[in-house]
């Protein structure tokens, strides 16, 4: 009888432990997922996404976000009805999976001070160092949710509509609806079947009345903010380097602007000791650049990319890519010309 009861005890105080570690791992702090500074559509519905994907696979996790949306990712989010993330400022001591970017200058500050448990992105690898092995996917396609997609694909998980609304939304922004270089097949396939699911009917239509509510706010905005929208820092051989990047279908309401974007440019190069800022101000519809350029080997970077700088700014033609056409330039100029 006592070795009956004492097996008894065993057993309920076994049963109680595992209730009490099931509970403990259900009221876990989940997953943060973190997209770049100054966040774009990518970088929002990445987090969103990826967010949801891990929800289901067991492992709970939440979106988060450096910044406030800009207006088209705002407009986005209204047309699918979606949340924007909570806009964060600290992660330590959380779990954090990066999306849409890979380097400490576009993470948060205090990344150093979290557990960084993934990584996916379609960048160049930026240098983030780990404890321990991680998940990393990075390709190189046109869009993080095109990766993204490809692992609800793997893992047979349906897309909620709004979610591939939003996922949608991104690969179209990033892509300039498949007019950038770094379009892939993949980014096509992609499209087409998150707008089904999306009920996206007429996908030129769509994209444009995006691109055109990310304008709205073209002439009236600050000069300081639009070029903030899209802003960020490389360390190119140890050289402090910003590249912006401003796309828009009413090319000349940024046009208008441009001295004062100049001017603007040579205020932060200098109070924050930029080595170089560049800001694209990309066509859509004409498919190339204005390229503005302030700061040191101006005369080498406009040589690099073919084209002639003068009073700081030049029209580069089918140039439309940040990562694909001008950090790999500037990266090899910095590299070619270290003071």
């Amino acid at each position: 009888m006592k070795l009956s009861a004492t097996l008894a005890c065993c057993k309920t105080a076994l049963l109680s432990m595992l209730l009490i570690a099931l509970e403990t791992s259900a009221y876990a702090a989940p997953i943060l997922v973190v997209g770049h500074k100054n966040p774009d559509s990518d970088t929002i519905f990445s987090a969103i996404s990826l967010a949801y994907l891990k929800s289901q696979q067991g492992s709970p996790a939440v979106a988060v976000a450096q910044g406030k949306p800009n207006p088209e990712t705002e407009f986005v989010l209204n047309y699918f009805g979606l949340q924007a993330p909570a806009v964060v400022s600290k992660v330590a001591g959380s779990k954090v999976a990066l999306v849409d970017h890979n380097t400490y200058s576009q993470a948060p500050d205090d990344i150093k001070g979290a557990e960084v448990v993934g990584i996916i992105d379609h960048h160049n690898l930026g240098g983030i160092l780990t404890n321990d092995p991680i998940e990393v996917l990075i390709q190189p396609v046109g869009s993080t949710n095109t990766i993204i997609w490809q692992l609800y694909q793997r893992a047979e998980i349906a897309i909620p509509s709004s979610i591939a609304g939003g996922m949608l939304s991104a690969i179209l922004s990033d892509t300039l609806v498949f007019r950038s270089p770094t379009t892939t097949e993949l980014d096509r396939k992609a499209v087409e079947n998150l707008a089904d699911i999306a009920k996206v009917n007429d996908i030129p239509k769509y994209a444009q009345q995006m691109f055109l509510a990310g304008e709205a706010d073209l002439k009236t905005a600050s000069i300081e903010s639009l070029l903030q929208r899209d802003f960020k820092n490389f360390d190119m051989n140890g050289n402090k380097v910003g590249i912006a990047q401003i796309s828009a279908v009413s090319f000349d309401l940024l046009r208008e602007r441009k001295d004062a974007f100049l001017v603007t440019m040579q205020t932060l190069q200098k109070v924050q000791n930029y080595k170089t800022i560049v800001l694209m101000l990309t066509d859509i519809q004409a498919e190339g650049t204005e390229l503005l350029v302030i700061g040191e080997n101006e005369h080498q970077i406009g040589k690099a990319l073919n084209i002639d700088l003068k009073n700081h700014s030049a029209w580069a033609a089918r140039v439309m890519s940040r990562k694909k056409q001008i950090v790999p330039v500037l990266s090899k100029v910095f590299a070619l010309h270290a003071n």
